[in-house]
């Protein structure tokens, strides 16, 4: 076996609405075809890829026995117009420069609180 290609995170939220409308204004993801599955729910496409699978809950989206995402990562070019967007909403990030590597994570919280790091070329990043 071989893995060759990565292909969606699966979120649980009781804000189904709300969630679908974040990723779309900050991540600018859109709705897109989902099955017919026997819960509410939304697929949100980069592209041709449905990257993000949420899945609508009643109640605490964290459930029993149910493990948490500590993070899921994203890699993006246009880091101004990105933190831009970011300020112009409200959104205060961390950031922090991977050592080793030429990666500057712009790291950010869904309305859930599901932490979300998006990558960029350390070149882009200005201090």
């Amino acid at each position: 076996m071989q893995v060759t290609a990565f292909d969606h995170v699966n979120v649980r939220t009781s804000r189904l609405q709300e969630m679908v409308d974040w990723y779309g204004d900050i991540l600018d993801l859109n709705p897109g075809p989902r099955p017919e599955f026997d819960m509410p729910g939304a697929w949100l496409y980069l592209g041709e890829q449905p990257i993000i699978h949420l899945v609508g809950v009643e109640g605490d989206p964290i459930a029993g026995g149910d493990v948490t995402l500590e993070h899921f990562a994203l890699r993006a070019t246009g880091m101004d117009a990105f933190k831009a967007k970011l300020a112009e909403r409200g959104i205060e990030p961390m950031y922090a420069k991977v050592p080793g590597l030429p990666i500057v994570q712009v790291n950010i919280a869904d309305p859930d609180g599901n932490h979300i790091h998006i990558d960029f070329d350390v070149s882009e990043h200005d201090a």
